[in-house]
Order: C-alpha cells, then structure tokens, then sequence
C-alpha cells in the first residue's frame, strides 16, 4: 500500500518541480525589452507599462518619444494604442514593481556574493590558493617600490657613465654658448660707448679749453680750444680734395 502511495507523490513532485521551471523560464524572459531585448534595470532601462498594459523599457521609450512628431503621446508598438505622457517624461509613466522588486532581489543578493575585495600582491599572484577573478568586482593593485640600494650591474654603470658624459659636454657647450652670447652683446655696446664718449669730449673740448686758458694751462687749452675748429677744417679740406678727384676723374673719362 505504501508503494502504491509513493507513486502518485513523486508524480505530483515532478509535476511541480515542471511547473516551476516553466514558471522560471517565463519569468526570466519577462525581465527583458521586447523591442531592444535588452534586459531591465533599476535605471535608464526601468520596466515601464503604457495604458494598454504592455511593458517596455524607458530608453525605448524615449527613442519613440524623440522620433515622434512632437505629441505629447506614445503609440505602443505592439497594438498601436496611444498613451498620453505628461510634459513630455517618460519617467512620469508608472513601472511595473513586480519586476522592480525582481530587479532590487537580483541586484542585493549580486553585490552581496560578489563584496569580496582582492589584493593583488607577487605572493598572492604566485600562490596557487589565490582566489578566481569571477569572485570579486573590485581589485586593488599594490605596486611595490624598487629598492634604490642595490648593486648595479657593470651595463648599468657603463650606460650611466656613458649620459653623464653627456650631460657633461651638453653643459660645456650650453655655457660656451651663453659665453659667446654674452662677448656678442658686449662687442655691439662698445662701438655705442665709444661714439658717445667721443662725441662728449669733442662737444665739450671748447669750454674745457677756457677753462684750462682760465688756469694758466696754456698748451691743453690750446688744443682743446682749437680741436673743434681744426676738424671743421679737416672736414672741409676732405670734402673739397674729394670733389676735385670726382672731378678730374669725370674729365679724364670724358676725354
């Protein structure tokens, strides 16, 4: 008799174990858009349901919404029928809280399993106990700093020798550089002292030869009272040889 009592029991338990699939498979595919076929999210893909009870993801939503001809309805793609949104949201259209409250499950237990934070290090990455990267969404990597104390090797002391020189004959020649720069400047500001200096004394030899005729010195003030003149007269004996040449030289052409 108990044989016969278990048979209609284990049917029933494979009857609602089937149930339960099927009830599962329907579910899962209702968490998804029918239109993108992408699944649902707690934000920009929230199940939303128009007034003709279909549902359809918010970002869809507002594709239709945006190609539209600026009415403040949406036709539902599946049966056409047109639901009023207002100001133009689609965040104003209600959601489906079965799904929602699917989605919020889904989401708590998802970062409950996956909370477990990694440490990178060479001891954990060399262990072959080192935990699997589907068990955790957050790594933090620790980057371990070279010690500066160690022994280098002869490539190293060469190729350090080696920019040294370098950075020597670099310096040298940017110091040879700013040393010709700096003779450059002084050589063009040394004309310009001279030609001022020349002219002061030349403007000045006159009243400083009074004054050393005023002293009794006779033969500096001499000179310094007849420099002004004689290169006046220089001047104009080497302006009149000049143009007699001109002329004699434009005669012997001539003839």
């Amino acid at each position: 008799m108990s044989c016969a009592q278990a048979g209609p029991e284990e049917s029933s338990t494979n009857a609602s174990n089937t149930n339960n699939t099927s009830l599962n498979c329907t579910t899962n595919d209702e968490l998804e858009c029918k239109i993108c076929y992408q699944r649902f999210n707690t934000h920009s893909r929230k199940p939303k349901i128009l007034d003709c009870l279909h549902r359809v993801c918010a970002r869809c939503l507002n594709k239709i919404l945006d190609m539209g001809d600026g009415s403040s309805s949406i036709s539902c793609p599946f049966c056409r029928h047109e639901t009023q949104v207002s100001e133009f949201e689609v965040a104003g259209l209600p959601d489906d809280s079965n799904i929602m409250s699917r989605l919020a499950v889904r989401d708590k237990s998802w970062s409950s399993d996956h909370s477990k934070e990694v440490v990178l290090t060479p001891k954990s990455l060399s262990s072959n106990d080192s935990p699997s990267h589907d068990s955790s969404n957050c790594l933090v990597i620790t980057i371990m700093e070279v010690q500066r104390d160690q022994q280098r090797s002869p490539s190293q002391n060469a190729s350090s020798d080696y920019y040294g020189d370098l950075d020597s004959v670099s310096v040298a020649s940017n110091s040879g550089v700013v040393d010709q720069d700096a003779l450059s400047e002084f050589c063009n500001h040394v004309p310009r002292v001279l030609v001022w200096l020349l002219g002061f004394f030349y403007f000045g030899s006159l009243p400083l030869g009074i004054y050393l005729l005023v002293i009794q010195r006779v033969t500096l003030g001499i000179v310094c009272v007849s420099l002004v003149p004689s290169s006046l007269t220089v001047c104009l004996v080497y302006g009149f040889c000049q143009c007699l040449c001109q002329g004699m030289c434009d005669c012997s052409s001539r003839a």
